[in-house]
């Protein structure tokens, strides 16, 4: 048994030390319970920000064939940004006062919940909700953070955030995490001096905080040298966040500093402003941070939450997009930058806002929004929607603090150019671009790949787009009402795989076709569902079957076995199927004929997921 185990481990692709023919894998029963992953649980998916699904149901040969399941209007008029968030049997969306649940497959509402504002808002636009232990967490537009009963919509709890009298407010959606709840303040243009906040997930009690514009004796209040404006200075975080929970680490977008076009009179680097914080997230405390534009004059908020990935060289990285126009590629063991990628119209040459007025690309409203990137690990690419629009800039001397009014210190005048947008793939360890697609009108919704081998997003022409992950090919383009600016998502529920989305919206970036605000599903008819779960490779499946038949061997991670590293072999599914069926040198085979239909599917789920490493 030595020698048989010592020549699995040199030679085998899946072993495991039993008689020859005596395991096979366990069944998986039709009506057994959704793969891991096949959930949306938070604005972006999970903590890591890469909002990528396991799911591969819907592919490219299938994906023109979607269609609409249901739809549901949530709101007369106005914004609708929210990140939709699914788990088991609900579907969760925000309007500016209003929160509810659906059934994440006929529409049908379990509950509304209607908040009743304390004070006048901010502005009235909200992104989303946080999940955690049966209670759904959300902020509000005049400054105050929710928690409600998630079976029921009843109201648990509810804490002051903010003071709505200086024009602050919560938009973006909370990040819940280990008991707690953790927000954003936005309202950057009213003079507002941000912070982030962590409050008890139970019972509302604040437990930290941290101020993006530093007060007086916190480390970073000297970059903003003697000026009045770091108690005005902006620094909203306005999205959601990252989080890795193996080092704490919490990744904070921070906004632009105030006033918006005098950058003379804010002298220094202006931390934290339009940079991504790193915090404790159990204490708040400063661990370090990455700042993409310092003493910015052009409103280049990082608005969107930083995601976190592994390159192939099983380094940890941040990719970071703002407003800027740029993807920010940073190594996180050493804080330092790998690349700065274009995703939009980026002025070669970075000159200052002055009195006499110049075009600035991309200008206020332009760059990459409230959605920020997304990675597939299958393909090692990032991908990032973008807003193509350039505006015109000027500065006003002798800049004076309005509480709730704009404190933009000058004029941006929008030019005659008609508003586009992108979507860039991008080489996640080199930073290289792989291909581009340029849209109509913004591309401001969430972008969403899957193991099917496509990428979904939306753009405000009201349209819902599918490419192919590989090439860029556009395989569907579908109308659905109007703009998309929310969340992107896919899901699975009863062996089914469902494309939820928003549509309508009105916001500054809303060039196209706002529509009224509702909530989409999608899914493929029935007879192409039948069809793929009957012929389709299933990578997930095969994760499952990884960890029975070969992780005892190979490891979780396929690197046990230095010689035989899995994921450096670079198989195709032709090749690692054939590894799988016929295994080299004295390793048992696994699946010895005569072979049943569902050996033939073990064998294919087992090699999608090798080669979803590669």
């Amino acid at each position: 048994m030595k020698s048989a185990t010592l020549e699995c481990r040199r030679w085998g692709l899946c072993c495991l030390l039993v008689a020859a023919g005596s395991w096979r894998p366990g069944p998986f029963a039709a009506d057994s319970p959704p793969p891991p992953g096949a959930d949306w649980a938070g604005y972006n998916k999970d903590l890591d920000g890469q909002r990528y699904s396991p799911l591969s149901q819907i592919t490219a040969a299938n994906v023109t064939t979607l269609q609409e399941i249901c739809r549901v209007s949530v709101a007369p008029l106005g914004s609708l940004q929210s990140g939709l968030v699914q788990i088991g049997a609900d579907l969760f969306v925000t309007t500016p006062t209003d929160t509810l649940s659906l059934d994440p497959v006929t529409c049908q509402i379990h509950w509304r919940h209607s908040y009743q504002r304390a004070q006048p808002p901010g502005l009235s636009v909200n992104r989303g909700i946080a999940y955690l232990n049966g209670r759904v967490y959300r902020g509000t537009d005049d400054g105050h953070l929710l928690a409600l009963d998630a079976a029921t919509g009843v109201q648990l709890w509810n804490s002051i955030a903010g003071d709505a009298s200086l024009g602050e407010y919560i938009s973006g959606a909370p990040l819940a995490w280990n008991g707690l709840v953790i927000v954003g303040i936005a309202g950057g243009e009213f003079g507002i001096r941000g912070r982030i906040l962590a409050y008890d997930a139970l019972n509302g009690r604040e437990v930290w905080r941290f101020n993006t514009v530093p007060d007086r004796g916190e480390p970073g209040a000297d970059s903003w040298g003697h000026s009045a404006w770091r108690a005005h200075g902006g620094g909203a975080s306005w999205s959601s966040f990252s989080l890795d929970p193996r080092s704490d680490e919490l990744f904070v977008p921070v906004g632009n500093p105030v006033p918006d076009f005098a950058a003379v009179e804010r002298p220094g680097a202006n931390l934290y402003t339009d940079a991504a914080v790193v915090l404790d997230a159990r204490t708040g405390s400063l661990r370090w941070w990455y700042q993409l534009q310092a003493n910015d004059d052009r409103d280049y908020d990082l608005a969107a939450a930083p995601i976190l990935y592994r390159n192939t060289h099983n380094e940890e990285m941040m990719a970071a997009a703002g407003k800027d126009g740029l993807l920010h590629i940073v190594a996180r063991e050493t804080h330092t930058v790998r690349s700065r990628t274009a995703v939009t119209t980026v002025d070669p040459v970075h000159a200052h806002v002055s009195t006499a007025p110049m075009r600035a690309c991309p200008g206020p409203a332009g760059g990459v929004l409230w959605n920020g990137p997304a990675f597939d690990p299958r393909h090692m690419t990032l991908f990032v929607g973008a807003d193509d629009l350039c505006i015109t800039l000027q500065y006003t001397p002798g800049s004076q603090y309005k509480p709730r009014g704009l404190n933009l210190g000058g004029t941006s005048v929008p030019g005659k150019d008609t508003p586009t947008g992108w979507l860039t793939a991008i080489d996640a360890d080199t930073g290289e671009v792989r291909w581009r697609y340029h849209a109509d009108t913004p591309v401001l919704a969430g972008v969403t790949p899957t193991a099917g081998g496509i990428v979904m997003t939306g753009d405000n022409a009201g349209d819902l787009l599918a490419f192919d992950s590989d090439n860029g090919q556009l395989l569907l383009r579908k109308p659905i009402g109007g703009a998309l600016a929310g969340g992107v998502i896919t899901y699975e529920r009863g062996g089914r795989q469902y494309v939820a989305l928003t549509s309508g919206n009105v916001s500054p970036a809303s060039f196209g076709n706002i529509g009224r605000p509702s909530v989409v599903i999608l899914a493929l008819p029935q007879t192409a569902v039948t069809a793929a779960n009957s012929t389709a490779a299933d990578a997930d499946r095969g994760r499952q079957l990884y960890a029975q038949v070969c992780s005892g061997c190979h490891g979780p991670d396929g690197n046990k076995i230095a010689e035989r590293n899995l994921r450096s072999l670079h198989l195709t599914a032709v090749a690692a199927t054939a590894f799988i069926d016929n295994p080299p040198g004295a390793m048992p085979r696994i699946f010895p004929p005569p072979r049943t239909a569902d050996d033939e599917r073990d064998i294919r789920d087992i090699a999608a997921y090798l080669v979803a490493w590669q």
